[in-house]
C-alpha cells in the first residue's frame, strides 16, 4: 500500500463515519490544530465533523534531508468530531485495522498525554497512541481554545502519516517510502527538506523576519478591529510561522520567546472572541 493509497483509505473511512473531507488549508502551519478547520470550529456549540490532510511545517525539526524520520515538513491527517461519539477510540482502532495494523499483531497503547498549544491558548486531555513503541497519533479532547472554555467537547485525532506509512510499508527510512508506484518520498521531498533546512538554520534574514512579524501582527489586529475573522486569522498564522523560523535560526532567547508567543496568543484570543460573537448573532 503506497502513501497515496493509505491516505485515501483513511479519508474514505472517516467520510463513511460522517466527516466532511476538506482540502489542506493553504497557509504555513506547524500542526493541523492551527488550521481554522480545527481552531475556530471547536469553538461554540455548532456540531462539526471533518477530515483533512494538513502539511505541517516545523522549521526547527529540519535535518537537511539526512535524518530517516525527522522532517522540516510532515503530513498530518486531522480528524475532528464534535461532539465525539462514545465509541470514538474503537472507531480509531478500526481505521488502523483497515491499514492492516491489527491490534492482535501489534503493541498498541494509549499513553496519557494532556496537551496544550500555548500559542493558541488551547488545551485538552488525551493520549498519545503508540504503535510498537513509536507515537503515530495524538488523541485529544479539547477543553479550551483561544483562551475560551469550549461549551461542547470536540475530539481531535491527529495521525502522523509518515510514521504510520513506515509501519505499513515496513520501512526504516522515510525517504524510502513509496508515495506512488515508482515514485518515492525522497524523489518528492528530500531536496525540499535540504533547502528549507539551509534556509531556516543558515540563510533566513533575521532583521527582515522581525519586521515581517511586526507587520503581520499589526495587520491581524487591524482585521480583528474590522471584524474580519478570515484575514485576521491568516495573518496570525503568518506571525506564527515567522516566529518558528526565527526560533529555528537560534536568535530567540527564553524571554523573547515568551513575549513572541504572548503576542500571537493575544491575536488568537481576538479571533476566537470574534468568531464566537458572530456565532451568537446567527
Amino acid at each position: 500500500m503506497n502513501f497515496e493509497e493509505m491516505v485515501s483509505k483513511l479519508e474514505r473511512f472517516w467520510e463513511d463515519e460522517g466527516c466532511t473531507r476538506l482540502f489542506p488549508y493553504d497557509q504555513e502551519v506547524g500542526a493541523g490544530t492551527l488550521s481554522p478547520y480545527t481552531f475556530l470550529r471547536v469553538l461554540g456549540r455548532k456540531p462539526w465533523k471533518a477530515v483533512y490532510v494538513q502539511p505541517s511545517r516545523r522549521p526547527a525539526d529540519g535535518r537537511y534531508g539526512e535524518n530517516p524520520n525527522r522532517l522540516y515538513m510532515h503530513h498530518q491527517l486531522q480528524v475532528i468530531v464534535k461532539p465525539p461519539t462514545t465509541d470514538i477510540q474503537d472507531t480509531y482502532l478500526r481505521s488502523l485495522y483497515l491499514l492492516g495494523l491489527k491490534p492482535a499483531e501489534h503493541d498498541i497503547r494509549f499513553v496519557e498525554d494532556n496537551w496544550e498549544t500555548p500559542v493558541l491558548g488551547a488545551a485538552g486531555v488525551g493520549w498519545e497512541v503508540w504503535l510498537d513503541g513509536m507515537e503515530v497519533t495524538q488523541f485529544t479532547y479539547f477543553q479550551q481554545a483561544g483562551g475560551q472554555e469550549v461549551p461542547v467537547v470536540a475530539v481531535e485525532i491527529t495521525y502522523g502519516l509518515e510514521r504510520l506509512a513506515m509501519f505499513v510499508q515496513e520501512k526504516k527510512n522515510v525517504y524510502e517510502l513509496e508515495w506512488h508506484d515508482g515514485v518515492t518520498y525522497g524523489d518528492l521531498r528530500q531536496q525540499v527538506e535540504r533547502e528549507n533546512s539551509i534556509y531556516s538554520f543558515e540563510q533566513a534574514d533575521i532583521e527582515a523576519l522581525v519586521t515581517m512579524f511586526d507587520l503581520c501582527e499589526k495587520e491581524s489586529q487591524r482585521m480583528i478591529d474590522k471584524k474580519l475573522i478570515t484575514p485576521a486569522y491568516e495573518y496570525l498564522l503568518k506571525c506564527s510561522h515567522t516566529f518558528n523560523v526565527l526560533d529555528a535560526r537560534g536568535t530567540v532567547g527564553i524571554s523573547q520567546r515568551m513575549a513572541y508567543l504572548a503576542r500571537v496568543r493575544r491575536l488568537a484570543y481576538g479571533c476566537a472572541n470574534l468568531y464566537l460573537e458572530n456565532e451568537n448573532h446567527e
